[in-house]
C-alpha cells in the first residue's frame, strides 16, 4: 500500500503529531468524502505499508521529529510559491519556507524532496513577467535542494470561482499556458532542476514531461524494489498517478489559501482544526453511533502481482 498524506489537507503542517499517533497504534480511521457515515480503518502495519507520500505548504513540523518515521520509506511533496498574504493568508514569510526546505533537503537529500510549484495563478497583480521572475528566484534559492519541480496550473474549480473572481484572477487559454510553461522550463535548465507538469496537457507543447505525484518510479528507484501499478481509477483523468489511500479530510486546513479547492471556508477549516483531538483515530472527529465501520482490504504492493489494488 502507497499511503497519501495527504492532497486534502496539511498533515504535515497541522497534523503530524496525529498522524505519528496512528503509525504506532498501527491503523487509522477515514471517513469517505462522498457518504461520511461510511468509515474505513487503514492498517498501517509496516508489513502492509510500503510508502509514504507527503504533501505540504510548510512541512517544518517534521523536521524536528523525522527520526520518529523510523524505517518508513517516504518522499515529501514541498510546495512553494511566491505569492502574497492576499493569496496565502496562513503560511509563514517565503524566506522562512525557502529556510525550511533547504533544512529538510539537508535531512532528506534531493531525491526524497520535491517541489511543487502550485497552482500558476494569473491576475494583474501576478502577471506571467511576475511569475517568470518569481519562479527564477525560487529556482534558484533551491538549487541543489530537489532534483524536479511539478507545475501546475489554477484549476477552476465551481466552488472557488467566486473568490477568484474577486480577486481578478483569470484563466489562460492553453497557448499562454504553454508559453509561460516555457519559460520556466528555460529556468528549470539553466539551475539543473527537471521541470515536469501535473496533469496538464497544454503543457507538453512547452516540452514538459508529464509526472505523477505518487509516482512507481521513484518509490522503486528509492526502495529499490520494483514496482508497476496502474493509473489509479478514482484520480481525474489527466492524473497518471499510481493507486494510493488518502488519510486527510477536506476542510481541516487553516493555511487559508484563496485558491484552495480543499475548504469550502476559512472559517469553518480553523473551527475544525481548533476541535481535533490527537488521540482520536479519526483526524476530523469521532465515531458515531450512525457510522458504518468496515476493514479496507489492503496488501503490499511489493508481495502482490503488479496493478493490485
Amino acid at each position: 500500500m502507497i499511503l497519501s498524506v495527504s492532497r486534502r489537507t496539511d498533515i504535515p503542517a497541522f497534523y503530524f503529531r496525529w498522524f505519528l499517533g496512528r503509525l504506532r497504534a498501527g491503523y487509522a480511521l477515514t471517513r469517505n468524502p462522498m457518504n461520511p457515515r461510511r468509515v474505513s480503518r487503514i492498517d498501517l502495519r509496516p508489513e502492509v505499508l510500503d510508502f509514504i507520500v507527503f504533501w505540504s505548504k510548510n512541512p517544518g513540523p517534521m523536521l524536528e521529529q523525522l527520526e520518529a518515521l523510523g524505517g518508513y520509506q517516504f518522499y515529501v511533496q514541498f510546495t512553494v510559491n511566491a505569492y502574497g498574504r492576499d493569496l496565502e493568508g496562513g503560511l509563514p514569510d517565503k524566506p522562512a519556507l525557502v529556510d525550511t526546505f533547504r533544512r529538510l533537503a539537508g535531512r532528506l537529500g534531493p531525491e526524497r524532496l520535491l517541489w511543487r510549484y502550485d497552482p500558476v495563478v494569473l491576475s494583474p497583480r501576478y502577471s506571467p513577467a511576475w511569475q517568470t521572475d518569481s519562479f527564477g528566484r525560487l529556482a534558484e534559492a533551491l538549487k541543489g535542494c530537489t532534483d524536479e519541480c511539478k507545475l501546475s496550473f489554477l484549476q477552476f474549480y465551481p466552488k472557488i470561482k467566486k473568490r477568484l473572481a474577486a480577486l481578478g484572477i483569470y484563466e489562460p487559454d492553453p497557448e499562454s499556458k504553454a508559453g509561460l510553461a516555457g519559460e520556466f522550463l528555460k529556468i528549470g535548465a539553466e539551475t539543473g532542476l527537471r521541470l515536469r507538469s501535473c496533469g496538464d496537457p497544454a503543457l507538453r507543447r512547452a516540452g514538459l514531461e508529464p509526472s505523477r505525484c505518487i509516482d512507481p518510479e521513484r518509490i522503486s528507484r528509492l526502495t529499490g524494489r520494483p514496482l508497476n501499478l496502474k493509473k489509479d481509477p478514482g484520480q481525474r483523468l489527466e492524473c497518471g498517478c499510481a493507486p494510493s489511500i488518502d488519510l486527510g479530510t477536506y476542510g481541516t486546513c487553516p493555511h487559508a489559501c484563496q485558491y484552495c479547492y480543499a475548504n469550502y471556508s476559512a472559517a469553518a477549516a480553523e473551527k475544525r482544526h481548533a476541535a481535533h483531538d490527537p488521540a482520536s483515530p479519526l483526524l476530523c472527529g469521532f465515531l458515531g453511533p450512525g457510522d458504518i465501520l468496515a476493514e479496507r482490504r489492503l496488501r503490499s504492493h511489493f508481495s502482490e502481482p503488479a496493478g493490485f489494488f
